[in-house]
């Protein structure tokens, strides 16, 4: 790979994970602020990831991998997303929000596969190439939040108040726009199915995989998996209200520091798990979630604010120890043959169905815990995911039986 690919890749990853970070977070407090949207409507917008997240694979592996470039399916879609997002903008209820985010999450969740397989197509050894590429989709997504907070101010109290967080989607609109014109100048990335190779929708969901639920201890993480996605789902959809309702100026900033711990707890993670073992990481990870939870219950914006900070940045565990060292157990465990159908059932699993599932238990209890003046008890809404996380570790606990993963990056 040449230095102009990896340029190319690089920025790439840069706008992909640019796009994602420049509204997703902020997207609790505009549906509450901009729209007067309901908990169980912000659920629903949140759950479009999921639905985006099961559509994905039919997209890939009936289009993408079967007919047409890569690289300018990548292109189609981030114009489509592009068009979505400045629609997404204009709107002023959540009626004509929600059609308009579901068909962006149905454009965009299989973009996050497409620039993995223009990458990986470009790389002769991706265990060491791939780290330096994917490292710049982090970058994005940080600095978009820095860009929020500092640069254009868009979520502080008092901007919020004036509904300029719909500023979010047009700074998006642009990038996709730029994304989409972008991935037409990308090396090729022709279909990788063989010409008259039919893919079975078998193979699309990776159900071929489906067997290693016979051994018990891939079933009990297989469950462990989509629970423990349903305290997830809590943080994506109310960090940025709960920080936008406790005034918290700059919250968006204040919420990059879980992806700038992701990067530096991905850096402990192979010293972690090669020491204790598979899993007491994954339990690790997993009382991490429980701890995060409890500090956003008790924490408040006077003496105790470092309570939030360190519950933000937890995030870097909570999603490394668990879902990264996940994969490698997954991986582990399928071999070569349903490797990457194993992986395939994992993430429809966790993204799609665990986290569906979370998004409509959140919304539901956030509309639980609506005080008479409209605000809520944060407290009861964060001890819900709490002892729910907790719950899933002792379950885990007790029935994984320990057994020796080798660590492979």
């Amino acid at each position: 790979m040449n230095k102009k690919i990896q340029f190319q890749l690089s920025f790439m990853m840069f706008l992909e994970f640019f796009i994602w970070g420049g509204w997703f977070v902020t997207l609790g407090s505009f549906l509450g602020n901009n729209l007067g949207a309901t908990g169980a409507e912000a659920g629903m917008a949140y759950s479009t990831q999921s639905w985006g997240a099961i559509i994905a694979p039919f997209i890939i592996g009936l289009i993408a991998d079967r007919f047409f470039n890569a690289e300018k399916i990548l292109g189609v879609l981030h114009l489509i997303g592009a068009f979505l997002m400045y629609k997404m903008s204009q709107s002023t209820e959540f009626a004509t929000f929600y059609p308009c985010v579901l068909g962006y999450m149905i454009a965009y969740m299989p973009t996050l596969a497409l620039v993995n397989s223009v990458s990986f197509n470009q790389m002769d050894d991706s265990a060491k190439q791939f780290p330096l590429v994917r490292v710049f989709g982090t970058i994005g997504w940080i600095l978009a939040g820095l860009l929020i907070s500092f640069a254009f101010k868009w979520d502080s109290i008092a901007n919020i108040g004036q509904g300029m967080l719909s500023n979010t989607f047009t700074m998006v609109a642009v990038a996709s726009a730029v994304l989409g014109v972008f991935s037409f100048t990308l090396p090729k990335t022709p279909p990788s199915a063989a010409k008259g190779e039919k893919g079975t929708i078998r193979d699309i969901l990776g159900l071929d995989a489906l067997k290693l639920l016979k051994d018990r201890n891939f079933l009990v993480f297989f469950l462990s998996s989509v629970l423990i996605c349903i305290p997830l789902a809590f943080y994506y959809q109310n960090i940025s209200p709960f920080l936008t309702e406790y005034k918290v100026e700059n919250s968006t900033a204040w919420a990059s520091l879980g992806q700038i711990s992701e990067v530096g707890f991905m850096l402990l993670l192979p010293f972690f798990f090669k020491k204790y073992g598979f899993k007491k990481t994954i339990l690790f990870g997993m009382l991490a979630w429980g701890i995060r939870y409890a500090l956003f219950a008790y924490g408040n914006t006077g003496d105790l604010f470092f309570m939030l900070v360190i519950g933000i940045a937890l995030h870097g565990i909570c999603y490394d120890f668990f879902f990264v060292s996940g994969q490698i157990y997954t991986d582990s465990k399928a071999g070569e043959k349903v490797k990457s159908a194993a992986q395939g059932l994992i993430t429809l699993a966790t993204y799609g169905i665990g986290m569906l599932v979370g998004f409509w238990v959140a919304g539901k209890i956030v509309d639980k815990n609506i005080l008479a003046d409209g605000t809520h008890s944060w407290q009861d809404v964060w001890l819900f995911p709490a002892l729910f996380a907790l719950g899933v570790l002792v379950l885990f606990a007790l029935f994984f039986k320990e057994e020796t993963v080798e660590y492979k990056a």
